[in-house]
């Protein structure tokens, strides 16, 4: 049982990794193997400290449609997420439960997830080596979203963007409470658009694009201190509807008051599309 004085709601001052460029050409980075002598990726970091507010006990002030991110307490079924096929026929149904139920949709279609731990250093980075993503990002553009609409499901992709469309990302622990390496998420109402910068997401047979953002003094940073396995996070990386919040920046950070003999971060984030038609 958690103690009083565990819970209590803490800010943190950390330092977070913004875009600066690399060169000349226009950002990119490559999901696999770049072709011979061309670098991964060509996006810098820009390190800026920043106070990231906790949002414990206000979980309730938050939501989507507002901040473009919100907090639920939703336990799951499944407890371990160590099997793919399980996580799908188990898991999945859950998160759809959780969007139609919080979010209003009317139908989901998941199209991946992934898994991150502490990377091994013996291991190769890749599925099952996956770390933490220190960098402020939100993981697809605009024009990305509706593109991939029409990759998942294109025989009613015309017909399901004539109405509302989201990609909303469901971030959940595995295992313990959050200690190192919690997860950051940014207000949208505090977000200037011109600091999203468009980068080409280069896969093996198609193209897709993030947004890495620029730093701003006037952003404003939240996260769930000692967030539990019991208790999601959901993220908006995208919304056609333009008089609310659109999406939300996010990144994991530095939480240099975490406890060092405390167990390194495990999570599972869920990605997807949101329809409000069937």
């Amino acid at each position: 049982m958690a103690t009083a004085s565990v819970l209590a709601p803490h800010d943190v001052p950390t330092t977070l990794n913004y875009y600066a460029p690399i060169g000349e050409e226009a950002p990119y980075q490559y999901v696999q193997e770049p072709p011979a002598g061309t670098p991964p990726n060509n996006i810098g970091t820009d390190p800026k400290p920043v106070l990231v507010h906790d949002a414990r006990g206000r979980e309730n002030e938050f939501s989507l449609d507002q901040n473009g991110f919100q907090y639920v307490k939703w336990p799951s079924v499944e407890k371990e997420f160590d099997d793919d096929e399980r996580i799908k026929e188990q898991y999945y149904p859950e998160v759809e439960e959780i969007l139609k139920k919080v979010a209003g949709a009317k139908r989901v279609f998941i199209f991946d997830h992934t898994i991150r731990r502490k990377p091994t250093e013996d291991g190769k980075p890749g599925p099952q080596n996956r770390g933490p993503v220190e960098r402020v990002h939100i993981d697809q553009t605009y024009k990305a979203s509706v593109a991939r609409v029409h990759y998942h499901l294109p025989e009613d992709a015309e017909r399901l963007l004539k109405s509302r469309v989201r990609i909303i990302n469901v971030w959940r622990p595995i295992h313990h409470p959050v200690a190192h390496k919690p997860l950051a998420v940014s207000d949208w109402r505090y977000l200037d658009e011109n600091d999203l910068v468009p980068v080409r997401f280069i896969y093996p047979d198609r193209e897709g694009s993030t947004y890495s953002v620029r730093y701003n003094p006037n952003h404003r940073w939240y996260y769930l201190s000692n967030q539990t396995p019991d208790e999601v996070t959901l993220i908006k990386c995208y919304d056609s509807e333009e008089d609310r919040a659109r999406l939300t920046p996010h990144s994991a950070f530095l939480d240099p008051t975490a406890p060092k003999d405390a167990p390194h971060r495990e999570s599972i984030e869920v990605r997807a599309l949101v329809f409000d038609t069937e």
